[in-house]
């Protein structure tokens, strides 16, 4: 025993040559054998790149339904891809992915119903294309009143405010909503039923489905996507007409749907401007410089009833293609206001003039942001040293979430930005709206008071009983 602990004596074949010889065995088996091949790490895509690719592979798979094939070629073309390897099946994907610039764009430049256009921009190519009226009239203005198709039987009334919406002469928001529902109003009205199908027994089965289905999906296909506030007056309208008696006699269900509308109209969108007035009236002050971009009515309602009682001065920026600041100086130089007109560059240089900010809305998002007129999120960011007010009605609330301007978004006429015949090597990128964050808007002004953006979501489920 040394210092009270045993000694022991290392024999030859003990524990420790054991031990030795299981890492070594257990070394020869981690070896890789020498034909083992890993293949290299894919390169990671983004969601638009994914998503192009997705629609190809559908396309292609679609065309090969389609077209005959030989069931020998079918045979030999089974055996071989049975044959192959899943190493090599890696390979050719490796290979696909890693392909030059040139052709990853055109992967990526496929339309949602899965046709190349050389001339859609690849980011863009989940958004509808933009139809010009003039390239194909008759749809627009055809119509016959003894057609089997229901596409075909619409309204005067819904062809020409259609063709209103698609050649620009109705462009803004509310301007819009009001037009569809006078539209769809008029058409309810000249609707007659058919005693041979037994339409007279639910009207509004006839209403919804051969009056209001058709005349919306014309608007929103072949004239131009409709807008936010465009799709809730037609949720309305649907739940107007589901609320009336099925036994009630048809010319007053006429005139209670009517009574409707204009109610809908007065107080969403009349009386709304109104109170958003009252509420952000109390924000101006004597002397103030107020900033304005575009067109909207709730802005033009807020600058024209402060200016009865207070003196301020009002900027007027705008912004190429549409221009649409030019209404709005127009309006408010016919109500004797002191104005400015300005382009969206030469911004930097009157904002140390600017004491307040006031923006118009398209649609207001879940997430408290803002989606407006193309320009509104770049001058909310350059004026995030004064208060940015946003002047919206609650019909324009969204349930969505939205975190850019690609997603959702609608594309405009490229003649508007490049007048002219466009090369084989020009894309042209024209869209209509941008995408502002919660964080660049100080406060939203409804007709229900002044609220932060993140208040949007509760006001939303407010205002909507069914939620």
């Amino acid at each position: 025993k040394i210092w009270g602990r045993p000694s022991f004596d290392i024999m030859e074949g003990s524990n420790t040559d054991k031990i030795s010889g299981g890492d070594a065995q257990k070394k020869a088996k981690k070896e890789k054998p020498a034909n083992f091949v890993i293949p290299p790490k894919k390169p990671k895509l983004s969601k638009a790149e994914r998503r192009a690719l997705q629609e190809q592979q559908r396309a292609a798979k679609a065309q090969r339904q389609g077209q005959p094939t030989d069931k020998s070629s079918g045979k030999t073309q089974g055996k071989q891809q049975n044959t192959t390897s899943p190493v090599s099946n890696k390979n050719q994907e490796q290979n696909k992915t890693s392909a030059a610039p040139t052709q990853r764009s055109e992967v990526l430049a496929v339309n949602a119903d899965g046709t190349k256009d050389p001339k859609q921009i690849s980011v863009l190519a989940h958004l509808p294309p933009f139809r010009d009226p003039k390239d194909k009239p008759d749809e627009l203005l055809g119509v016959q009143l003894k057609s089997s198709n229901i596409r075909e039987q619409l309204h005067p009334e819904i062809l020409q405010t259609g063709r209103a919406y698609a050649t620009g002469i109705i462009c803004h928001s509310n301007p819009r909503c009001r037009a569809m529902l006078k539209a769809m109003d008029a058409a309810i009205q000249d609707c007659v039923p058919d005693d041979s199908i037994n339409d007279i027994k639910d009207f509004r089965h006839t209403w919804v489905n051969k009056v209001l289905k058709p005349s919306f999906q014309f608007f929103t296909e072949d004239c131009r996507p409709h807008s936010v506030g465009m799709g809730n007056a037609f949720t309305f309208l649907k739940s107007a007409i589901g609320a009336l008696d099925r036994d009630m006699e048809l010319p007053k269900a006429k005139a209670l749907l009517s009574e409707s509308i204009d109610a809908y109209l007065q107080e969403r969108i009349d009386y709304a401007d109104l109170a958003i007035a009252k509420h952000a009236c109390e924000k101006i002050v004597d002397d103030d410089v107020i900033l304005t971009f575009g067109h909207s009515e709730a802005v033009r309602a807020v600058l024209v009833e402060a200016a009865k009682a207070k003196q301020f001065r009002v900027i007027v920026c705008d912004a190429r293609p549409l221009l649409t600041g030019k209404d709005m100086l127009l309006d408010l130089r016919q109500a004797s206001l002191n104005c400015t007109y300005i382009y969206l560059n030469a911004l930097s240089f009157v904002m140390k003039d600017v004491t307040k900010v006031f923006l118009g809305a398209e649609a207001l998002m879940s997430d408290g942001s803002v989606l407006g007129l193309l320009g509104t999120a770049c001058v909310a960011l350059a004026s995030q040293s004064v208060p940015v007010l946003v002047c919206s009605e609650t019909y324009k609330i969204s349930n969505r979430i939205q975190l850019e301007s690609i997603t959702n978004n609608e594309i405009g006429n490229p003649s508007h930005v490049l007048e002219g015949p466009l090369g084989d090597n020009l894309r042209v990128m024209s869209l209509t709206y941008d995408l502002t964050p919660a964080s660049f808007v100080s406060g939203i002004i409804t007709e229900m008071g002044i609220l932060p953006p993140t208040s949007v979501a509760v006001l939303s489920m407010e205002m909507d009983p069914q939620q």
